[in-house]
């Protein structure tokens, strides 16, 4: 490789570096300003002051408040098809789905949770939107199982194990919200999983 085509790999990398701070760095900011001051009274100035940039640079990362609030969501999703990409290989695919969101949610303080929870409650927009991007994690998630699951037989499978997994999540949110934490999600996950392995199992043994 020639030092021109060296130098610009090199300086593409480091945009993309400093792209990813400062989208890292308003993320951050944008999520203190509103647990300061609440999300409907933190305006998009406030947020760019704040990230050490201008308003209309804070438009090349985020169109709104909103999508810094789902940037979090979709976060999230990406750490859960990675870690379903990265399961041992003797999982099963519901295995490998539990084993993932489990992980996930123990990564993230249960204070922390409960505040996010809050915060994306206050917003209507961005509550309609959050459940509009779980139709999305539910492709992602089937995408990333059928990587390593490609049998074509599977793929119907497959999908509802995706779906399960999201459903698990938000059930396991909902009730988290409603008890204001006094269970973990990781607590509240594994019993869901627990509750659908425990059904599959028994079949239907009503009289």
């Amino acid at each position: 490789m020639g030092n021109s085509a060296r130098d610009d790999q090199e300086g593409g990398g480091l945009r993309e570096r400093k792209k990813r701070e400062t989208r890292k760095r308003i993320t951050e900011k944008g999520i203190a300003l509103f647990l300061k001051n609440g999300f409907d009274r933190t305006t998009l100035d406030e947020i760019a002051a704040a990230a050490g940039i201008s308003r209309r640079t804070f438009f090349h990362y985020f169109t709104s408040k909103d999508e810094i609030l789902l940037s979090l969501q979709s976060g999230i999703g990406e750490m859960l098809i990675d870690a379903v990409r990265k399961a041992p290989a003797g999982s099963t695919p519901i295995d490998a789905v539990r084993d993932a969101v489990i992980s996930v949610c123990n990564a993230i303080p249960s204070d922390d949770m409960i505040e996010l929870d809050r915060l994306m409650r206050t917003s209507a927009s961005v509550q309609a939107r959050k459940q509009a991007s779980y139709v999305q994690q539910e492709g992602e998630i089937y995408e990333a199982l059928k990587e390593r699951w490609p049998e074509p037989e599977r793929s119907m499978a497959l999908r509802t194990v995706a779906m399960l997994s999201v459903g698990a999540v938000r059930i396991a949110g909902d009730i988290f919200n409603q008890e204001k934490g006094a269970r973990s999600m990781v607590e509240l996950l594994e019993e869901i999983f627990g509750s659908v392995a425990k059904e599959i199992r028994s079949g239907d043994t009503h009289p």
